[in-house]
């Protein structure tokens, strides 16, 4: 088990912005290409009023905030230039499938995806969709969204493949403004089994990629959840990946890189698992070497050493 693909977090709510350009995220793109990253995946391409793209869809509905720069054009020229696959995150909201109006998210979302399709469809790294809808049980109108918005993704661009990343409501699945680090509620092994068997089996079809956020469950008993989430991937046709978070959720300060035993502990049991493929949230802030924390780049170093001990002893 290695990473070979990060999501690329630049609408995000609760990590800093490192203020880069063309030139910081060309150096990024190299450091990810000399560890094996061969994908990225940009975490969503709108949140609320900020958008990574000028989008005319999103400026007339939602008054959204157009960008000085095309992130989303700069994203594929560079993933061309790396011999990168990228996959494109859809809007989110922060709303409306919060409520009770998911035809609403659902609408606009397609919209989004068939202007960035027409836009950006014809360079050769668009690779997939991600569904920036994260969910972590069977709640309302989550396998509609999942079904339609994939379905529609999946339509307009040739079957290119359709990627989740859910999270396991599990003993840390506590929100990052919160100054708790856990709850002494988290769902069960058996409720979780039985409710994503319940959303894989809605989905199928429309999704074809199902990776798990790692971080939400206790490190003794992540194994457990791993082997279940593989074993319901495969009883549903889909493929099983799994986003090794490379930031630490036992810390006040949230959130900073992980330490490196944590980091090889998760990729061992995923690799035990039977996990697919790894990919990680994510590279730039917390594994770089070119991150705002310099621990990300120590972080870097100890897993380029891992790697090159790998290869020495195979």
């Amino acid at each position: 088990m290695k990473i070979t693909g990060t999501f690329i977090d630049e609408i995000s709510h609760d990590i800093p912005h490192q203020n880069w350009g063309r030139k910081e995220w060309d150096g990024d793109f190299k450091a990810m290409k000399n560890i094996g990253i061969d994908t990225v995946v940009m975490i969503r391409c709108g949140y609320k009023k900020w958008i990574t793209y000028p989008s005319k869809v999103l400026s007339k509905a939602e008054g959204c905030f157009t960008p000085g720069l095309d992130l989303v054009e700069m994203f594929l020229e560079l993933s061309e230039k790396h011999g990168m696959n990228f996959y494109f995150g859809t809007y989110d909201s922060g709303k409306y499938w919060h409520s009770d109006r998911p035809d609403r998210e659902i609408d606009l979302s397609i919209r989004v995806v068939d202007e960035v399709w027409e836009k950006y469809g014809s360079s050769p790294a668009f690779k997939g969709w991600y569904l920036s809808l994260e969910c972590s049980r069977n709640f309302g109108d989550i396998i509609d969204i999942y079904a339609k918005l994939g379905r529609h993704c999946k339509s307009i661009s040739g079957n290119l493949p359709v990627l989740i990343s859910p999270w396991i409501d599990g003993r840390k699945a506590v929100s990052s403004s919160s100054s708790e680090l856990s709850r002494n509620d988290g769902i069960t092994l058996g409720q979780h089994e039985k409710e994503w068997n319940e959303i894989m089996g809605g989905i199928k079809g429309a999704v074809d990629i199902v990776a798990f956020q790692d971080g939400h469950v206790d490190y003794e008993d992540l194994a457990d959840y791993l082997e279940v989430n593989k074993s319901l991937a495969k009883r549903h046709g889909l493929s099983c990946w799994t986003n090794i978070e490379t930031f630490d959720r036992d810390m006040p300060i949230k959130f900073l890189p992980i330490k490196w035993e944590k980091l090889l502990f998760k990729m061992e049991a995923a690799e035990k698992a039977g996990i697919e493929n790894g990919i990680t949230f994510e590279f730039s802030h917390f594994m770089s070497p070119n991150s705002m924390y310099p621990s990300a780049a120590h972080l870097y170093k100890r897993y380029c050493e891992w790697l090159r001990m790998r290869k020495h002893k195979r």
